[in-house]
């Protein structure tokens, strides 16, 4: 992939993120504040836990923190997965925030 074609493909995932914490805090009681500078994406949640999802242009990766931990993302050609389970990113950001928000939340890539 080269570099143009990560930085499209990243940009995508950062809006979606974007995209589907505006819809999740107009249709459910769900406080997420989201906060992004540059390649960086913090959800801060009522509970003051926080997810970070980070950009890693050289390593053309998506690396997400949470409570559950550290995972590090690359696109397969269809869609991010886990450098070590290849698990899917929207799915496991899904899972964690829901975790830590104590609410179902459904991220996707088409929000």
């Amino acid at each position: 992939m080269t570099d143009l074609e990560y930085q499209n493909q990243a940009e995508s995932v950062l809006k979606a993120i974007e995209k589907a914490c505006d819809r999740l805090n107009d249709e459910s009681d769900v406080d997420i504040d989201n906060q992004r500078t540059g390649g960086m994406i913090t959800l801060t949640f009522s509970n003051r836990s926080q997810i970070i999802i980070n950009l890693q242009k050289p390593l053309q990766e998506i690396w997400m923190a949470a409570r559950a931990g550290g995972f590090h993302y690359k696109f397969n050609g269809e869609q991010w997965t886990d450098t070590k389970d290849a698990s899917e990113f929207f799915a496991n950001l899904s899972r964690y925030a829901s975790e830590q928000a104590g609410q179902p939340l459904v991220f996707a890539a088409s929000v």
